[in-house]
């Protein structure tokens, strides 16, 4: 029998004594508890063979609620009484109730009599409590149970999905999302989550049931159309069928994990053979990738139009992004492999491992550094042609745009100045077409700026290196031959006028004022539209802000601009006056212009219709700027935090490399963990590359907000993964020569502790100061050479050691020890070993030979042998 104490039977009977307080019971609750009760007892009284139909009347009897208390418990419940009778029926049910009680549940005003006279509300507090001891009150999670782990277990399944928050067990399984999540979440393949909606509450509700009762064997205990109908579902109903979600899942086989693990290791040599199979084929793709890549880089030949420099500059960055940080690793594996390599052949007694000719370590780091060579200048050669063609786009534009306003306004001048209407013209007439050639010669003046501003555009298209260089030129020769007939022309004329001019007396001062004041007037209207309409190019704020300032003093102009046209207008008027009032031949025209008053307003509501648009231009570019700042902020604040993290642990490897605390056990699990971490700063810099692309396609060329640029930072990333790898491959060497010497850690620390001693400097390697210090602090007397004078213990100074201990030996003897070892680059274990060597008392028998043997034991940690 089950026992539990008196804290978990209060929590658990907390339910009976809510049903003992609350006699009246909420209709749809109601109806809901009776399908969701009547279900979970069917979906168990099948396994017996029966059901019931009326939760209140089939089990009045007491024989289907024994049966049910049976199959639920799989015990075997006292012998029922078979009569009729009240008294049977009342004694049956009180053998299921004192079977419930003996389980540990505390039942709180519910008798036999009730249930046997069908009383509806105590059948149903009944049966809940059924459920709740024998399916609810047994799930466990984490530290939590029943209810709460139950909520939890929903929780935890259902954290993935959008629009799903369990918080309790009513309305939080309204929209059906909840139920069709935990299917989903289980069997994947029954539900197609994508698709569901979460106003669509009825859709859910029926999906998850109909699937849970055809696939997963759970009846279906609730309608949709109850659940969406009821502001607050009843929230035993709902834990009674979440219950039977999570027993058909928990209950079902889980997938077994793959638990294969490798049987036999391959024999050491076959391992170094593969090893240096892997090294020369590494090595080989790496400088076949290199040596492909790096006349792609060199490639110098700009482009004719900005699409394909644009894509040369977007290949690039893909290289830079997704093809170079593969091969930076590959490089980096190569010289671990490599290093690796190389230590197990020595403990193995191997010769040292030759790769191919060209294939060398050396080799890859001299291909490599071509490659940096060759990628150094290139994308600054990327931006500045896209600089130039975007030069070069905006010239041969404003080119066209005033070579179209001057063909424009040229086109019938030729024609106009081979008239000869002066010839039969009268002495009126006469004077006004000389008036009119001094105001077209005026407005002929005025254009010589546009003439030689497209000279000078042209001019600096050829400097440029424009691609459509011949039709710029064509275009520009024909308007300057152009522009000289058409002074010539004008010359011409005026000559012809000044013959006739002493046969002429009068003309109308107004038309000659209207024409002056037209010309100059029109002319003005002509530079504004023609401003008004000219494309900029700006790329900071303080360049669009200038343009903006410029145009709001132009429209300061435009009040007195309008008084002027007012004016203009007001002399043509007072000539029309003059003319209807004294009927002069000349109606209606104006002998000194072509400009009429129409062509002044039309082109006076042009000008005031492009203010709006240039206000629109302006107002577009300021705030493309405004995000461009935003964009450069951006990067910056993320640069100015990742290149100080970067330069701060590779310091703090370098400290970590020094100091060595702990067994090398120890100081590889910390640089491990120390190298995790800095994997795990990748999406940082990520994001920043995120940032970095986005403020290139936004064609940003400068940055003022920090001194980081991308190429430092991903410098900066790669020297730091390189420099933990090579840390924690040295760490793995030493560990290796350890096990191979017997090293005991004790002996280690001791070492690490001499080793400590002598290193002043902290470098992870004695000088020859330090070198000499060691050597003194064992008892041997080596002085400074007087006549050197350097402070240095060289190659003659260590002989002389060796000389002074017993060690007496030739040139070639010694030759070949120098060939090992260099007294100034110890480290930390073959320290010891060389104290060791040096307190030996057995000096004066020793051989060449065994110095030699010696110091090869000397080389296992810091020298190349």
């Amino acid at each position: 029998m089950d026992h539990y104490d008196s804290q978990q039977t209060n929590d658990y009977m907390q339910p009976e004594e809510d049903w003992d307080r609350d006699l009246l019971l909420d209709p749809a609750w109601e109806k809901q508890q009776r399908k969701t009760f009547t279900a979970w007892c069917n979906s168990h009284l099948r396994k017996a063979g029966t059901q019931i139909e009326n939760i209140e009347e089939d089990f009045r009897d007491g024989l289907k609620l024994m049966l049910l208390l049976e199959v639920i418990s799989g015990e075997r419940l006292a012998k029922p009484e078979r009569g009729k009778m009240r008294v049977h029926k009342i004694s049956n049910v009180n053998k299921a109730l004192d079977f419930i009680a003996s389980k540990g549940v505390k039942l709180v005003s519910i008798g036999a009599e009730e249930i046997v006279d069908g009383n509806v509300k105590m059948t149903l507090g009944m049966i809940w409590t059924i459920i709740l001891r024998f399916a609810i009150q047994d799930i466990s999670v984490e530290e939590t149970s029943a209810k709460e782990g139950l909520l939890l277990w929903c929780q935890r399944k259902t954290a993935p999905y959008k629009n799903v928050n369990i918080q309790n067990f009513h309305i939080s399984w309204k929209d059906g999302l909840g139920f069709c999540a935990l299917i989903h979440r289980h069997r994947p393949e029954l539900i197609d989550y994508g698709k569901l909606r979460k106003d669509d509450p009825l859709t859910n509700l029926n999906t998850a049931f109909d699937v849970a009762e055809k696939y997963l064997d759970i009846p279906k205990m609730l309608d949709a159309e109850d659940i969406v109908g009821t502001a607050r579902p009843d929230e035993k109903a709902i834990m009674t069928y979440v219950s039977s979600f999570y027993h058909a899942f928990s209950g079902a086989q889980k997938a077994e994990t793959a638990a294969n693990r490798i049987c036999k290791v391959l024999a050491v040599n076959q391992e170094n053979e593969q090893l240096m199979e892997d090294y020369e084929k590494l090595a080989s793709d790496l400088l076949e990738w290199i040596r492909r890549t790096i006349p792609w880089l060199e490639n110098r030949a700009p482009e004719n139009t900005m699409h394909a420099m644009q894509q040369k500059l977007e290949d690039f960055r893909d290289y830079r992004r997704l093809h170079k940080p593969p091969k930076v690793q590959e490089k980096c594996q190569l010289e671990i492999n490599f290093n690796t390599l190389q230590t197990k052949l020595r403990l193995s007694n191997r010769p040292a491992f030759m790769p191919s000719e060209g294939r060398m370590v050396s080799d890859i780091n001299n291909a490599w550094g071509c490659l940096e060579q060759a990628e150094k200048g290139y994308e600054e050669w990327l931006l500045n042609e896209i600089r130039r063609l975007e030069r070069l786009d905006h010239l041969a534009e404003k080119f066209r745009q005033k070579a179209s306003i001057h063909e424009a306004w040229t086109d019938g001048k030729e024609a106009m100045l081979q008239q000869k209407d002066y010839e039969t013209a009268t002495l009126s007439e006469i004077k006004a077409l000389l008036k009119k050639h001094e105001a077209f010669e005026s407005d002929l003046a005025a254009h010589q700026d546009r003439v030689e501003q497209i000279a000078a555009i042209a001019q600096e298209l050829n400097e440029l290196d424009y691609y459509d260089s011949p039709n710029v030129n064509a275009r520009c020769q024909k308007i300057c031959d152009q522009w000289d007939s058409l002074g010539a022309l004008t010359q011409k004329r005026r000559e012809a006028l000044e013959r006739t001019e002493k046969l002429l007396e009068t003309i109308d001062q107004l038309y000659l004022e209207y024409a002056k004041r037209a010309a100059p007037f029109n002319n003005w209207m002509e530079g504004a539209m023609e401003d008004l309409q000219d494309t900029f190019i700006v790329h900071t704020i303080e360049e669009i802000q200038g343009l903006t300032t410029a145009h709001e003093q132009f429209k300061a102009t435009l009040p007195d601009a309008d008084k002027e046209r007012l004016a203009i207008l007001g002399i043509h008027n007072e000539v029309s006056k003059i003319v209807q009032t004294y009927h002069v031949n000349m109606a209606g025209t104006n002998p000194y212009t072509t400009i009429t008053p129409q062509e002044i307003n039309g082109k006076w509501d042009h000008v005031r219709q492009l203010v709006p648009r240039r206000d629109q231009a302006l107002t577009e570019e300021h705030a493309r700027q405004q995000h461009n700042e935003k964009l450069r902020k951006q990067f910056a604040a993320q640069a100015n935090i990742i290149g100080p993290w970067i330069q701060t642990k590779m310091e703090e490897i370098g400290r970590i490399s020094i100091e060595m605390h702990g067994t090398l056990e120890d100081q590889l699990s910390h640089l491990r963990q120390y190298e995790k971490s800095i994997v795990n700063y990748k999406p940082k810099i990520d994001q920043l590359e995120g940032d970095h692309q986005l403020i290139q396609e936004a064609l940003i060329f400068d940055n003022k907000h920090t001194n980081y640029t991308m190429e430092h930072i991903r410098v900066g990333w790669e020297q730091l993964l390189t420099t933990i790898a090579r840390t924690i491959n040295e760490v793995e060497n030493q560990i290796l020569t350890r096990d191979a010497k017997g090293i005991s850690q004790e002996q280690m620390n001791e070492f690490r502790a001499s080793f400590n001693h002598f290193d002043r400097d902290h470098s992870g390697t004695l000088g020859p100061e330090e070198f000499k210090a060691c050597l003194i602090s064992l008892g041997y007397d080596i002085g400074n050479d007087p006549q050197k004078k350097t402070g240095m213990m060289d190659t003659d100074d260590f002989r002389a050691c060796l000389i002074s201990m017993g060690y007496n030996m030739g040139e070639a003897e010694f030759a070949r020890i120098m060939s090992i070892v260099d007294p100034n680059r110890l480290g930390v274990v073959t320290f010891q070993a060389f104290i060791d060597f040096m307190s030996r008392e057995t000096a004066d028998t020793d051989t060449a030979d065994q110095v030699m043997a010696s110091f090869k034991i000397l080389a296992g940690d810091k020298f190349q042998i």
